[in-house]
């Protein structure tokens, strides 16, 4: 609503109309709460110096917005504005009014999103680079459907393929046990190097080719047990870290469709015949050419992606976004990906397909690789976080000690990886991960039971439930507490789940300076109970905040 008021106020000062001007929170709360450089970009186009008219600009806003109690030029010609007391108090009875509500909004109403996450390599453990993708997944399907939107959450694990048939093939070359996760690992560890240095490649790619044809009973059977035991290992890391898919479509079911369906798209000149593979010609579209189905006839991640394309979009027709979290490597393949897409299903032509790009993930000792075996899986994470949290759970309030060493551990793990900005690489600090001071989950989760506490001490103390008096000026969490619907929608928009983890860990060491510095449970206080109402306000948000995260905020710690 700012920025329209500044709009409308240059065209009727200047006769002029921009909308590239910013109007943002400036990097100091002394500065004010709100902040445009309206008056630098069109001094210009006005033939005045920015301050001439940024100080018109604020003589025809002055008055003109209730929730605005100052305007200020500053600077090379900059106005700032500064938000009146009734504002801040409106919206800490608003939160707790509909606390579960705070933050929501309609902005996506009427979108039905689609979006694939997790989707890992089912012949092997899954490590803690796996866990990337479902937890930025997770995050942007709460953010979306906090947005108003209906999501759908859609798994799309590989069961079959080249590096399935590696583990395969280990299973019963070194008669491994193929009930136990850690083996099946290992086996793709030996598959993968008895494959890359040649020694039984024509064997690995024998077991390939009669896995997809079926007509090796013994292998097929490995098969089918391999993928129990690593689904089963899946659908528990998902419990764990609160994931729930309303989808799973099998590699197995996709490749067969994309076989179908690129053939099918051969004679209208989509694909094209290539030393006897098919393939699509990219440059047509300023793109590179791919390989969708290879010259032995099998079809490729291409092919297969067609035919999970195909299923998706006849499952859930009527969506209207369809987003892919997976490696930020494939930025390049999923524009080729999408361009054929369009050109295959021409009535989806239109519809918003985006890639969202992950990181990689290291720890501070080094890079990890499933293929060389040295890697931290997801559930020894889990198991070490969750260790590690038990101590400290152990000292404190909660009733059941293991539930909260798991909300801990989840939160440290979360916390971590959503703290980086969206396809940045990630570097995993256990330590740092469990600190229940400054920037983690942990402190996150210790902030908001600490004001659970405080409620309780000060309605023991007498304190009133209900703020009849406030100060003169707002308290500077206040001027941070407002903001979150901001940060949801830009976090939303923008797929940047680090806005929110950074805006809540600035409220948590706001509201925790706030406390060291106020009396709230002193009845004596006549601000206390409205300062015992900013502190609901602020626990609600991070309980919100935190389930976007995809984590919980227990209430005892």
């Amino acid at each position: 609503m700012l920025k329209e008021a500044i709009q409308a106020a240059v065209h009727e000062t200047f006769g002029v109309f921009t909308a590239s001007f910013t109007v943002e929170h400036p990097a100091e709360l002394a500065h004010g709460d709100y902040a445009t450089n309206v008056a630098l970009v069109i001094a210009k186009e006005v033939g005045q110096s920015p301050r001439d008219i940024a100080s018109q600009l604020k003589a025809r806003l002055e008055g003109t917005l209730p929730e605005v109690a100052a305007i200020e030029v500053a600077g090379a010609g900059f106005l700032n504005f500064r938000l009146a007391r009734s504002y801040f108090a409106d919206v800490v009875s608003g939160i707790l009014a509909a606390p579960h509500a705070w933050g929501a909004s309609t902005h996506f109403a009427g979108e039905k999103v689609l979006l694939e996450y997790t989707s890992p390599n089912l012949i092997k453990p899954l490590h803690v680079g796996n866990l990337v993708g479902n937890i930025i997944g997770e995050s942007l399907a709460r953010l979306y459907a906090f947005a108003g939107a209906q999501v759908t959450r859609v798994n799309y694990p590989s069961d079959i393929g080249l590096t399935v048939a590696k583990g395969v093939w280990a299973l019963k070359e070194h008669g491994l046990d193929v009930h136990d996760i850690h083996a099946v690992g290992k086996a793709y560890v030996l598959g993968n190097a008895a494959y890359e240095d040649g020694s039984r490649k024509d064997d690995i790619e024998a077991v390939n080719r009669a896995l997809y044809a079926k007509n090796d009973e013994e292998l097929t059977a490995l098969h089918e047990a391999a993928l129990r035991t690593a689904l089963g290992e899946l659908d528990t890391l998902c419990a764990q870290l609160g994931t729930t898919f309303d989808d799973v479509i099998y590699e197995s079911e996709a490749g067969p469709r994309g076989l179908e369906m690129v053939r099918a798209h051969i004679a209208d000149g989509v694909f094209d015949e290539s030393n006897g593979a098919v393939i699509y010609r990219g440059e047509k579209v300023d793109l590179h050419t791919r390989v969708f189905i290879n010259a032995q006839g099998l079809p490729t991640y291409e092919a297969k992606d067609i035919g999970n394309f195909a299923l998706k979009h006849e499952r859930h027709p009527a969506w209207t976004r369809m987003l892919v979290v997976t490696g930020g490597e494939q930025r390049e393949y999923f524009k080729v990906m999408f361009a054929a897409a369009r050109e295959v299903f021409t009535e989806a032509s239109n519809r918003i397909m985006q890639h969202v790009p992950t990181g990689f993930l290291t720890l501070t000792t080094g890079k990890m690789s499933s293929r060389l075996g040295n890697v931290l899986t997801a559930d020894e994470v889990l198991g070490d976080l969750r260790e590690a949290a038990r101590e400290r759970a152990a000292e404190s309030r909660a009733e059941n000690i293991d539930e909260l060493a798991d909300l801990i551990a989840v939160a440290a793990l979360k916390y971590q990886i959503l703290r980086q900005a969206i396809g940045s690489d990630i570097v995993f600090d256990k330590e740092r991960a469990l600190s229940f001071e400054g920037a983690s989950g942990p402190y996150l989760q210790y902030t908001h039971a600490r004001i659970g506490s405080l409620t309780e001490k000060a309605l023991a103390a007498g304190v009133a439930e209900v703020a009849t008096i406030t100060p003169e000026g707002p308290y500077e969490i206040e001027r941070v507490l407002y903001r979150f619907p901001e940060v949801v929608a830009e976090a939303t928009t923008a797929h940047e789940p680090h806005q929110l983890v950074t805006y809540l860990t600035e409220l948590a060491g706001s509201f925790n300076s706030f406390y060291a510095h106020e009396r709230i449970a002193d009845a004596t206080d006549p601000y206390a109970p409205y300062k015992l109402a900013i502190a609901k306000a602020v626990k609600a948000t991070i309980a919100n905040g935190m389930y976007l995260l995809g984590t919980t905020a227990p209430e005892k710690m």
